[in-house]
């Protein structure tokens, strides 16, 4: 662009081909590439400042502004440090009042035009970074899909067989862990169909999920869940909770003596947090980092917002951002 600019105001001048002062052509080409440079940085520095109580509208004005006075600033330095014989006898500028306004007129133009080069700039990175998102998201959620298949056999099929084991079971106890498993199996079929799932629908999943593991480990699977009834309206990505949970259970060793303690509980900035007592098998479970993976891409991608993971000897904790349905849905 400083090329541009200076080779075509030099192609302008009468003559340029037959006078060929190299003097006046070089503080030419530095004027004009100092004043670029200037307000590209000066409005840069805006661009990328916190500053508390301005809008995006204030900050460009201020840059606009602040680079159109450092650049006449550099402008009167250039006058006042080169002598008058380097200058275009048309382009040197005194100090009086007229010379003053051309200055600021120009300056002003340069500024604009920097603002709005690097106002295209910046749209089209944000356009980019934009579709990035949307296709990182398109394949997170996809990869969700294949784990949701992959604990799957045939759902439908097995769905429709655990309607009919119901009717035909004739004690409490194998109707009420019918009941949960196609608790369990009505959701995942859903989950394909949605993005984010209600906080109160997510737990009453994973009591259900729950139970059926109880069957299994019994005491030495203990649970806690506390979550207050002014949070079940927010939204999660579905199965976070779920993932969590048997993430806990595959790299833990569960037994009566040493049972898997697991607390879901709401931390003071309104996040859900799982816990669970860390007491790593003696031949660890093969791990491809996929499940917490997973959750961090699906939590950044569509909230913008991060998953926490705190790892110590003796606890894994992950702490999971609560966003409001109202917040989701604007």
């Amino acid at each position: 662009m400083i090329g541009i600019l200076a080779f075509g105001t030099l192609l302008m001048r009468p003559g340029f081909f037959t006078i060929l002062n190299l003097g006046q052509y070089a503080v030419h080409l530095l004027s004009i590439t100092v004043s670029i440079i200037t307000c590209w940085l000066v409005q840069g520095r805006f661009r990328n400042a916190q500053l508390p109580g301005y809008s995006a509208y204030a900050k460009a004005v201020l840059g606009i502004v602040c680079a159109m006075i450092v650049s006449g600033a550099f402008s009167y330095a250039l006058a006042f440090f080169i002598p008058e014989r380097y200058f275009f006898p048309e382009n040197h500028l005194g100090y009086g009042y007229v010379d003053f306004i051309r200055r600021l007129v120009g300056s002003f133009f340069l500024s604009m035009a920097t603002y709005i080069v690097l106002n295209n700039l910046d749209t089209s990175e944000k356009l980019q970074q934009t579709k990035l998102e949307n296709e990182q998201f398109k394949q997170a959620h996809l990869r969700a899909q294949l784990l949701s298949l992959q604990q799957q056999i045939s759902p439908h099929f097995l769905f429709n067989s655990l309607s009919t084991l119901k009717t035909i079971a004739t004690d409490d106890d194998t109707k009420n862990f019918v009941i949960q498993l196609s608790h369990v199996y009505r959701y995942l079929l859903n989950f394909n169909e949605r993005q984010v799932s209600r906080l109160s629908e997510e737990l009453a999943f994973i009591r259900s999920y729950l139970y059926i593991l109880h069957q299994r480990f019994d005491t030495a699977l203990q649970v806690s869940i506390n979550v207050p009834e002014r949070l079940m309206n927010c939204v999660i990505p579905p199965l976070s909770l779920q993932l969590l949970v048997e993430n806990a259970i595959k790299h833990n060793a569960i037994s009566p003596d040493q049972p898997l303690l697991l607390n879901v509980s709401i931390n003071q900035n309104d996040e859900i947090v799982v816990e669970n007592n860390y007491q790593p098998k003696k031949i660890p479970a093969e791990s491809t980092g996929l499940g917490l993976q997973n959750i961090n891409d699906r939590f950044r991608l569509m909230f913008n917002r991060e998953i926490r993971i705190d790892h110590t000897s003796e606890k894994f904790t992950v702490t999971l951002p609560l966003i409001s349905h109202e917040h989701y849905h604007h």
